[in-house]
């Protein structure tokens, strides 16, 4: 199946979605946390996007008693749901009196389902009970390893880690699941972690050092490789993650921050913005990474390609964003990733280089067009209204037939499918909102 064909999810945090192009439907994603506690936020942002969708989640967990995941998950234990597989209380436990009185107390003060297993010693017996959790759920089921070093701790050798990832990750990934596996990094050899690299979609490490978190993706299969094996910073508070690429700053140039900004607003990788300025990938990577500055023929030809003023690139944005009335003759074709070509047209309708809470484009649908997946990946909240035509949308097994004059709003739902019936264009206004 290529890349355009699979389902995107999001991952509960945006900058992240930006960084890997999404995640999709049948994705193992590893994370290798250098301090053991890093991971936990990006999984809670990831449990509660799944939730927000209506998404079946298994919480595997090997590491925590019941109760204890019950409290660091907190409102989102309340969902129906939510599964938990309780490896802990006869695995690191050893079915001591003060975790299984948690299971003598009332079931009915539990907001979940949770499953005692009573043998997590043996790998194949809890392949058993995931499986046999997971058969009567329908949809694409998301599912939480907590974690691979507990593991490895219950299990007793890395042997037996490998036999099980290498059995479950293809299964996994057959079954239309999105899964998140975590791992101590320091805990494990470097022959595993690269094992376990090996077979994942996806891997990222987050690291501390002096005081900085930061992220970095080590593989992310068949999607670019602009941002791989470069670390993003970030700073967490509750379940909000911020990157140091979105901080606003004040009083000094960034004009790599801006650069990116507008690339991506185009749809252009760097090394299709490279190309059309006529310089190298790692050029212009490093001018996204205020490493380098560009020479001004390049900076000239930059603004040429990009639609913007050279000035965009290094004064404030308060004048364009004190505007109110844009003309047609500002709106900007941008090309939109995964999409098939000459069937879709979208343009910007207000200038690349203006920064409000809505981004609003004009998209258009070829007769008889279908295109796999959504216009957009994006966390916040999205509004379209059909001009004219009419038009077919899948989200998840419903399919919705629009025709002009209806009004779409998606809060945190993403479209699988179009598709314009014809025999006429469809036209679309479509709004993203920050």
């Amino acid at each position: 199946m290529s890349l355009a064909q699979k389902q995107r999810v999001a991952s509960g945090v945006s900058q992240l979605d930006r960084l890997l192009g999404g995640l999709f439907i049948g994705d193992n994603v590893v994370w290798h946390d250098d301090a053991g506690s890093l991971a936990s936020v990006f999984c809670l942002n990831f449990i509660q996007s799944s939730q927000s969708q209506g998404k079946p989640v298994i919480y595997v967990s090997f590491d925590r008693s019941p109760r204890n995941l019950l409290e660091k998950l907190g409102t989102l234990a309340e969902n129906p749901h939510l599964t938990i597989l309780d490896c802990f209380t006869w695995g690191k436990g050893s079915g001591s009196d003060i975790f299984l009185k948690f299971y003598y107390e009332s079931k009915t003060d539990w907001p979940c389902r949770i499953i005692r297993v009573d043998d997590p010693r043996r790998p194949e017996h809890v392949m058993e009970i995931l499986y046999g959790v997971h058969e009567p759920m329908e949809g694409d089921v998301r599912l939480v390893f907590e974690s691979l070093t507990g593991m490895q701790e219950v299990w007793g050798g890395e042997d037996s880690i490998v036999s099980f990832y290498t059995h479950s990750c293809p299964r996994l990934y057959e079954l239309n699941t999105v899964a998140y596996w975590m791992m101590e990094k320091n805990a494990h050899s470097a022959r595993l972690r690269a094992q376990i690299n090996q077979i994942a979609q996806v891997a990222i490490e987050l690291s501390i050092k002096r005081g900085a978190t930061s992220l970095t993706i080590l593989k992310a299969e068949e999607r670019s490789f602009e941002n791989l094996h470069r670390p993003h910073t970030y700073w967490t508070k509750d379940l909000n993650v911020r990157f140091e690429e979105e901080r606003r700053t004040s009083g000094r140039i960034e004009l790599g921050l801006r650069l990116k900004h507008v690339r991506t607003k185009r749809g252009l990788s760097q090394t299709e913005l490279a190309k059309l300025v006529g310089v190298t990938p790692s050029t212009i990577s490093q001018i996204e990474s205020n490493l380098i500055y560009p020479s001004l023929p390049a900076l000239l030809k930059m603004g040429e390609v990009l639609s913007v003023d050279v000035s965009y690139f290094f004064q404030d944005r308060a004048d364009v964003a004190r505007r109110i009335v844009f003309s047609a003759s500002e709106a900007l074709e941008v090309r939109l990733p995964d999409m098939p070509e000459g069937v879709l047209m979208a343009k910007l309708m207000t200038p690349i280089d203006f920064d409000g809470q809505a981004e609003p484009y004009m998209i258009e649908l070829a007769p008889e067009a279908k295109l796999p997946c959504h216009f957009f990946v994006h966390k916040g909240e999205e509004v379209g209204y059909l001009l004219s035509g009419r038009l077919q949308m899948t989200v998840e097994k419903a399919v919705y037939k629009l025709k002009t004059g209806d009004l779409v709003y998606l809060t945190s739902e993403i479209p699988n499918q179009w598709i314009n019936p014809g025999p006429g264009t469809a036209k679309l206004i479509w709004l993203k909102l920050k």
